[in-house]
């Protein structure tokens, strides 16, 4: 069975991409106020969990646990563990031991895994102008950000595994949304994963650099654990109801975003030096979107969420 893509899901796709283009930008500046990437990250996804939490009980979601069954729990819990908190630290651990530029390339791959992922996991099939379209976003990727030098070891394999952590959540997290609200299945990531944080923190003896946290340092952790609430909202949204390989391969946007913002900020100017990989990324987001026609996509087609 053919389903055409849902406008809902493309529109929070593209939502997304933007909120995480500024979410990239902003953690920068929040990430350098901690002693270690580990308690920042711990504190932003906490406050991330907390604004889930209020919006699961002003949509009056409540209802919606007492029904769950236990293999759907473990999947929440599996999101939690492989989504938002075991990627975080291998990514930035990763970080301190390979260039920046060589982790955000191998991240930014992540739209190839989900891809090949919902191919063989959630039977989505691609046409052939998305599948090109696939092919011009790699092509996007590798002229705005391919590392002149590589180094491969221990760092790369940890980002990579991080990378590939979060491909296999968007598949656990599409087969869970066919049963709950968009706004459960997040709530479980950033819950979850906050719990896994704080007893990582706990047993690592990291624990009191969250708790004697200035001031300063919980203002930035509210305001990016906001923006990543957002985040979370329009990403889990899109899942709903589109595709994960296109919703993934949208984000890509993410990137070019971020440099934008990155060398406006830096140097006041536009980035011209990277107007040809930011053209051909939009040209393969927009295709593999299907704004301007009908394409169409095999595969899972979740029920629309009237609550959502």
């Amino acid at each position: 069975m053919q389903d055409k893509f849902n406008s809902k899901g493309i529109f929070l796709s593209f939502a997304a991409a933007i909120i995480s283009g500024f979410a990239v930008f902003m953690n920068k500046f929040g990430v350098d106020l901690w002693q270690n990437s580990s308690i920042y990250t711990s504190a932003k996804n906490l406050t991330a969990a907390l604004f889930l939490v209020c919006a699961f009980l002003l949509f009056k979601k409540m209802p919606e646990l007492s029904g769950l069954t236990k293999k759907t729990w473990m999947k929440l819990i599996t999101i939690g563990i492989i989504g938002g908190s075991v990627p975080f630290l291998l990514f930035f651990r990763g970080l301190l031991l390979i260039p920046a530029t060589e982790a955000a390339f191998i991240q930014k791959t992540m739209f190839i895994w989900v891809a090949i992922f919902s191919y063989a996991l959630l039977k989505e099939k691609l046409g052939k102008i998305q599948l090109a379209a696939l092919a011009i976003l790699s092509a996007g990727i590798y002229f705005l950000g391919a590392p002149a030098k590589w180094e491969f070891g221990t760092g790369a394999i940890m980002v990579f595994a991080a990378t590939l952590l979060w491909a296999a959540e968007n598949m656990t997290a599409k087969t869970v949304l066919k049963e709950i609200s968009s706004v459960t299945a997040a709530l479980a990531r950033m819950f979850f994963g906050a719990l896994a944080l704080l007893s990582y923190l706990f047993l690592t003896g990291e624990m009191s650099g969250l708790i004697e946290s200035s001031f300063n340092q919980w203002k930035w952790a509210f305001i990016t654990g906001a923006v990543l609430f957002a985040y979370v909202w329009c990403w889990y949204g899109a899942l709903k109801y589109a595709p994960a390989s296109v919703v993934s391969s949208i984000l890509v946007l993410a990137a070019p975003i971020t440099a934008i913002i990155e060398n406006l900020y830096s140097k006041g100017v536009f980035p011209t030096n990277i107007m040809l990989p930011i053209f051909i990324i939009s040209i393969g987001a927009i295709l593999i979107s299907g704004i301007f026609n009908n394409l169409k996509v095999h595969g899972l087609h979740a029920q629309i969420d009237p609550a959502k």
